[in-house]
């Protein structure tokens, strides 16, 4: 398998289990919260999108799906259009409620975008630097796979509170 294929896998796990997840879910489902500080599914989905579309978009020199395709002004959220939700108090996570058509439409154009890049991407590529700002400085490769993990990490723990409401 190359350098893209096997990215291009990782994102596509992430895909399959973000629908598993928030298929046939309602609006109340997925804005429930275990406490009035915890994340809901929506807002982990939306916050996993939202680093996706902006981290990726970032490196690959392209505008992110958000506002290129108007997603921003449908999801009519009352946050900056740059906000990617890290850091979110309890009053911005509850904000974000989404059904999940538009949940997954936003995604899945975010993922379209996404592994478009990919396909032009190298093994040599994945060395070049991304981001000075850290010590040691973040390679492509570093921030794909990072974005990958915070993807996993967002998708399971939204497949865990599913589990809690079908059981409630």
């Amino acid at each position: 398998m190359d350098t893209s294929g096997i990215l291009e896998d990782a994102f596509g796990r992430v895909r399959g289990t973000l629908h598993r997840t928030i298929d046939a879910l309602t609006l109340e489902q997925l804005s429930f919260r275990l406490d009035p500080d915890s994340n809901s599914i929506a807002w982990l989905i939306w916050h996993l999108t939202r680093i996706q579309d902006d981290h990726v978009a970032d490196v690959a020199g392209l505008e992110q799906v958000w506002t290129a395709k108007g997603w921003a002004d449908r999801f009519g959220l009352r946050l900056p259009v740059s906000d990617t939700g890290y850091g979110h108090t309890s009053e911005e996570v509850e904000a974000v409620r989404a059904r999940a058509e538009m949940l997954t439409g936003y995604y899945d154009e975010t993922h379209e975008q996404t592994l478009h890049y990919l396909g032009r991407i190298t093994a040599g590529d994945l060395d070049r630097v991304v981001d000075e700002s850290w010590d040691p400085p973040v390679t492509l490769g570093v921030r794909l796979v990072s974005v990958i993990n915070d993807n996993l990490q967002h998708v399971g723990q939204a497949a865990y509170i599913r589990g809690i409401v079908e059981a409630r």
